[in-house]
């Protein structure tokens, strides 16, 4: 059996067949070195507990759902101008098994999730978001790097090229109804039927048989484009430009101006990154 309490950044509660996953990691969610290595644990725990079929996340914290990634954790990173690799490694990694884990997943977005946490929920099967709560914003380039976690890829599938190229190049905060519009998220709903709408989902497709839905979405899944390919053009690209002096004294820049804290990250990102911007011709 499963080991889900010793996980301490995710409470897992199972009811029925339906897993929920809060995910508690102050003070806002950022997607750590820590949670990562919980989000792989769990997904080993997921794909070997028969009575789980289907997964729901949400998030302890009301004004953030993931933040993004830590930018002390991408500083730490080596530096790393080796050609292409032949397999997805790391967060791709983590990533991938997400896309392709044998249970139905859906993300109860309430809050903010940028960066890594938006590549995460594009990694889920299913994005449902709160009406005037959820924010979404790929923010990497105004940092000075690029969504290394299958950012480029999975905007490229869902909003298409020329709506993927807007969001991580234009690093602007999204409403949960113009994501709706873009595809970045299946559905926007009001903040008090959110809830209640991805429970009784999940709990109908708990209820089905779980051969079929297993079979389901490995058929769906196998209508896809295959992305590991430009999974590998993502890494290479990342590694080249995070290795850049520039793009270092920018993530410390951004940090020193709010980027990673909480009060700074409630508000605006458009304004942060203009701060940003103009701090960095001075």
């Amino acid at each position: 059996m499963a080991e889900y309490g010793d996980l301490e950044l995710l409470n897992v509660t199972i009811v029925a067949g339906v897993a929920r996953v809060v995910i508690d990691h102050p003070p806002m969610n950022l997607l750590s070195m820590d949670l990562m290595r919980e989000l792989n644990t769990l997904h080993r725990f997921i794909e070997a507990d028969n009575a789980v079929r289907v997964v729901v996340f949400s998030s302890a914290d009301p004004d953030f759902f993931i933040a993004h990634a830590d930018g002390a954790d991408i500083l730490a990173l080596p530096e790393d101008l080796s050609p292409p690799r032949d397999e997805i490694v790391g967060l791709h990694r983590l990533m991938e098994r997400w896309r392709t884990c044998s249970k139905p997943t859906i993300a109860q977005l309430e809050g903010r999730t940028r960066g890594g946490g938006s590549e995460f929920v594009m990694s889920l099967d299913m994005r449902f978001a709160a009406i005037g709560e959820a924010v979404l914003c790929q923010p990497e380039t105004a940092v000075g790097i690029i969504a290394a976690g299958s950012g480029t890829q999975r905007l490229a599938e869902l909003c298409g090229r020329d709506r993927a190229l807007e969001i991580t190049l234009g690093c602007a905060d999204f409403d949960a109804e113009l994501a709706e519009r873009y595809g970045w998220i299946t559905r926007a709903l009001p903040t008090d039927e959110l809830a209640g709408f991805v429970a009784e989902l999940a709990a109908r497709i708990a209820s089905f048989p779980p051969d079929a839905v297993a079979a389901t979405k490995r058929s769906v899944l196998a209508g896809c484009v295959d992305p590991v390919p430009g999974l590998i053009v993502e890494d290479y690209e990342f590694r080249q430009v995070r290795s850049r002096p520039a793009a270092q004294q920018r993530v410390v820049l951004a940090g020193e101006l709010g980027f990673g804290t909480r009060d700074a990250e409630l508000g605006d990102a458009t304004e942060l990154y203009r701060r940003l911007a103009d701090a960095d011709t001075l």
